[in-house]
């Protein structure tokens, strides 16, 4: 594997690269520059843009001191980014294994310098967001690429000209190696929301590893809640409909409650099969209670996801007051007549009663 590098970060490894190779594979051959996630940091991220499909693997806090092992670090990224998309594990592990070791190089190509520098950039606000966003502090990950790599590129020049790397890396890869791009064991989910005068139901397809965290945001995004609002899952045995988990977000929860699980510590695997349904909670003030049941397993899906299979039932708007305020307010929402439609209408913006088209349309859910 071939790594062309900047002069900033070939200078900050104390290395002189000989030049690259002229007929390397560019599906083996990446670009690197070592730069900051925020104005006024120090350099704390690496950011590699493979030559052939401009998929792009982050390794944010990466310090100057931990230099000695790069290697290791940049082909566990790699690793860990292509993974973390589902993708099939013998074809990642294929690929490294053709790619061999990597032998670094002194970078001459203007257009991959550009593409470099680019991704830098998208992959500030990519990072920043994460870090911004996360309960917990962020001191190392290599897998944020997955996440950058579904904005597409090449835009500048025409739209027929644009593609998304993180769908050309999988097709470049299983062409490569003939090798499915997708093999792993998944879940059919139904969600059902219950608000008495219709239920809000999202048909799903997920991964069997996803972890409670990436559900949750899954949720949030299927059901177009805005993720402001503390939540939690229920575990429930089907047998005698008793609680036998608590999946929680934030670490203070765990402190009233000893038997608390963190949701980024546990997976849905770990609970599906063996029981069958699931309870997920969002505000506690308006109790939004998600009902999860476990439709069949899947033990080799080959496509992507999570994948949303079918929704009906539009979701309440935030903080209209749990399902019997959400009964009110939608009974002066279709009312015109009614002396509070304007408030109403003026306090809830855009709200269609039902879904549009688009939010009811088969389709993968990046999250």
């Amino acid at each position: 594997m071939q790594i062309a590098l900047t002069k900033k970060l070939s200078a900050a490894m104390g290395i002189k690269p000989s030049p690259a190779a002229d007929k390397a594979d560019p599906l083996f051959s990446w670009t690197a520059n070592w730069t900051n996630t925020f104005d006024g940091h120090k350099e704390d991220m690496i950011v590699l843009v493979n030559n052939a499909t401009q998929f792009t693997v982050i390794l944010y806090g990466v310090k100057s001191r931990q230099f000695h092992d790069i290697q290791t670090k940049m082909i566990a990224a790699i690793r860990n980014t292509l993974l973390a998309m589902n993708l099939n594990r013998e074809m990642v592990d294929a690929y490294l294994r053709q790619a061999g070791d990597i032998e670094f190089c002194s970078n001459h190509d203007r257009k991959q310098t550009a593409r470099v520098n680019r991704q830098g950039l998208n992959a500030s606000a990519v990072v920043g967001r994460a870090v911004n966003f996360s309960e917990e502090t962020i001191k190392y990950d290599d897998t944020m690429g997955s996440i950058l790599s579904l904005a597409p590129v090449n835009y500048r020049n025409s739209d027929s000209d644009s593609y998304i790397p993180a769908k050309e890396m999988p097709k470049a890869l299983s062409a490569l190696t003939g090798k499915p791009a997708y093999q792993y064991c998944a879940f059919e989910l139904l969600v059902s929301l219950d608000l008495e005068i219709y239920k809000a139901i999202r048909r799903l397809i997920v991964p069997a590893s996803i972890p409670f965290s990436r559900l949750h945001k899954l949720l949030q995004r299927v059901f177009d809640w805005k993720d402001c609002h503390l939540h939690e899952f229920q575990v429930f045995d089907g047998s005698n409909n008793r609680a036998v988990a608590r999946i929680v977000a934030v670490k203070e929860s765990i402190e009233y409650d000893n038997d608390a699980v963190l949701e980024k510590d546990c997976q849905l695997s770990d609970y599906f099969p063996k029981y069958k349904h699931i309870l997920y909670t969002y505000d506690m003030g308006d109790t939004w209670e998600h009902n999860i049941e476990l439709v069949r397993v899947m033990e080799e899906h080959n496509e992507e996801s999570p994948y949303l299979l079918e929704a009906a039932g539009q979701t309440p708007p935030e903080d209209v007051g749990g399902v019997g305020g959400f009964i009110d307010f939608r009974n002066i929402i279709l009312d015109p007549t009614h002396p509070e439609y304007a408030e109403t209408k003026e306090w809830v913006g855009y709200w269609p009663p039902e879904l549009t088209e688009w939010n009811m349309k088969p389709r993968v859910i990046h999250i």
